[in-house]
């Protein structure tokens, strides 16, 4: 009998660790401190590339879309799924070239922001979803806003963390990046391949937090082992310089922002020189239903504060959706 029980044990153990793909919302499991919401995970082609996502929660119920920044994947969101998807459907996908999405080459898929939105927005049409709320962080944001300048009447709100939509954000950090948007030479291109490192990726994520130790190591060990697949780099570099195009369309995302008002929560860490807190006050120029919090954590804030964040987006979504 005691075989038979690890040997059961071990099997559900084991299935934890797979990936999953269930074609119906994955039950509850109550472990006796209330029920904690599965999440799948999933995988769809869309316009013949293959996208994974997390989802969990009731496909019935408001749908929240959470958009990864870089270098990350989906992965970002591990411990916020549950935490929303008790009462929301929630859908976490990661772009191509990211997580465990297809990883097409640079000359066989068009790497830009434009393109990577509208996957993510074919995405949602093929799963179903009509409107949303996005979780908008780093590279979330263009890819969000984006998504929204095409159907603004879709997007029920905003949830914004580190990500960026004005001049001002765009500090000193990036000025290698820009020198590379004015010249996409060799030579500035293999200058930023500094920041694919091991050494720039755990910056990335204890950069800025209030104890580093607490910062899981599991976070930058298994994004650098994705960032160094072949060919991954050449992603990344397309992906720095067509990040440039964003600024072009600054402009009329605020006019979007001023016409359609979107109702949206502002958490930002102030301790990331990436997207540092310049580019979080001027929202509040153009958006009136705006809550505004600034938190003493770095980029991945939901590393240090997921509690935090957790309880002011369940609040707002509630409010958003009553």
């Amino acid at each position: 009998m005691k075989i038979a029980k690890l040997l059961s044990e071990a099997a559900i153990a084991l299935s934890l660790t797979l990936p999953l793909t269930l074609t119906t919302p994955a039950p509850a499991v109550d472990v006796g401190i209330g029920a904690i919401p599965e999440v799948a995970f999933r995988k769809a082609v869309v316009d013949g590339v293959e996208i994974a996502y997390r989802e969990a929660g009731d496909p019935a119920r408001p749908t929240m879309l959470l958009l990864h920044g870089f270098p990350t994947s989906s992965h970002m969101f591990r411990n916020l799924i549950p935490a929303l998807a008790g009462r929301y459907h929630v859908i976490a996908p990661d772009y191509p070239g990211y997580g465990a999405s297809a990883m097409p080459a640079v000359g066989e898929f068009d790497y830009s922001f434009a393109n990577i939105a509208r996957l993510m927005t074919a995405l949602l049409d093929q799963k179903g979803v009509g409107r949303y709320a996005a979780y908008v962080m780093d590279y979330g944001a263009p890819l969000g806003y984006r998504m929204f300048a095409e159907n603004p009447e879709r997007v029920t709100g905003f949830v914004i963390q580190n990500g960026n939509a004005y001049a001002e954000g765009l500090r000193e950090f990036w000025d290698p990046i820009k020198a590379y948007w004015a010249d996409a030479s060799k030579a500035n291109g293999d200058a930023l391949r500094a920041f694919l490192t091991l050494d720039a990726t755990k910056w990335q994520f204890t950069h800025g937090t209030r104890n580093p130790d607490a910062i899981s190591p599991d976070n930058y060990w298994h994004v650098q082992y994705l960032l160094d697949r072949p060919g991954n780099q050449e992603i990344q570099l397309a992906l720095f310089l067509d990040y440039g195009t964003n600024l072009a369309e600054y402009p009329k995302w605020q006019a979007l922002f001023r016409e359609h008002q979107p109702p949206a929560l502002l958490m930002w860490g102030t301790g990331d020189p990436i997207f540092p807190a310049e580019g979080a006050h001027p929202y509040k120029r153009d958006l009136t239903d705006l809550e505004f919090h600034l938190l003493d954590t770095g980029h991945f804030a939901l590393e240090e504060d997921g509690a935090l964040i957790a309880k002011r987006m369940l609040a707002f979504l509630d409010r958003i959706h009553d």
